[in-house]
């Protein structure tokens, strides 16, 4: 079921498979939006019933006109479905959403899988020309530009259809990310503070600092199950499907498919 749930200062999409199903949350990359989550939700949608959404400016969410964060939209739309605690599925950017959220509310999230999560407050090295690149690109709005540079960037196990989809429709929403997007707070020094159930999946084709940081972050947080993935590079859900899901279905409360 397709709905729109109101945030502060505005709107976005979400849908919801319904069902009796223990409730499960996907929240996706700042490399794609929330179709890539399609290999893997119907998998999930036997057990569980499934909500997924576009953040502000992604796939079929508005793009944002007032200031927004990650954390406070994913509150606002556990909210709107009355969700009172759920598992969390976060990929890149949406598993730093999980995060916070099991930070600042612990209560509400189950359990967490976490892939190639984005952590804020990470001590990231500096790269002074890819962020130039990014920032030439950004300012002068190149969106094939973008695509282009995120596929080399994230895409290191091919530029397939599906990928090329994904950064295709991720590219605008960067544009307005700096102007409309505001940080919550920083989570990596308190990653020993966790008592969730987490499992971390890292794809050993993914950027370096990514790996490192995964790595570390997986180290902090109590009770931690690393699972790296040969072969795969940063879009983990479109790689192997199967694999997400039944990591997700044992670890959340499901039984792994038969």
């Amino acid at each position: 079921m397709n709905i729109t749930v109101p945030v502060n200062g505005g709107e976005i999409w979400a849908d919801d498979t319904g069902g009796d199903g223990p409730p499960l949350v996907l929240l996706h990359p700042g490399v794609g939006d929330s179709r890539i989550w399609d290999p893997v939700l119907p998998l999930l949608a036997k057990r569980h019933r499934v909500i997924r959404y576009d953040v502000r400016g992604y796939g079929r969410s508005p793009a944002p006109v007032a200031p927004y964060s990650l954390l406070g939209d994913l509150v606002a739309v556990l909210d709107h479905f009355a969700l009172r605690r759920v598992a969390l599925v976060g990929c890149s950017m949406g598993g730093g959403a999980a995060l916070g959220l099991a930070l600042a509310d612990p209560e509400r999230v189950a359990s967490m899988v976490l892939l190639c999560p984005g952590v804020g407050g990470y001590p990231w090295p500096d790269e002074p020309e890819v962020d130039a690149e990014y920032e030439a690109l950004t300012e002068a709005g190149d969106v094939p530009g973008l695509a282009a540079f995120g596929l080399r960037e994230w895409a290191a196990a091919g530029a397939d259809d599906a990928a090329v989809a994904q950064l295709r429709s991720a590219a605008p929403a960067w544009l307005t990310e700096e102007e409309f997007e505001q940080s919550d707070p920083p989570v990596f020094d308190r990653l020993g503070e966790l008592d969730t159930p987490t499992v971390l999946m890292l794809g050993e084709l993914d950027r370096a600092t990514m790996i490192t940081c995964n790595e570390d972050v997986a180290a902090r947080i109590p009770g931690c199950r690393l699972i790296r993935l040969a072969g795969v590079d940063h879009l983990q859900p479109l790689r192997v499907p199967e694999l997400i899901a039944d990591t997700v279905l044992a670890h959340c409360g499901g039984e792994p498919r038969s």
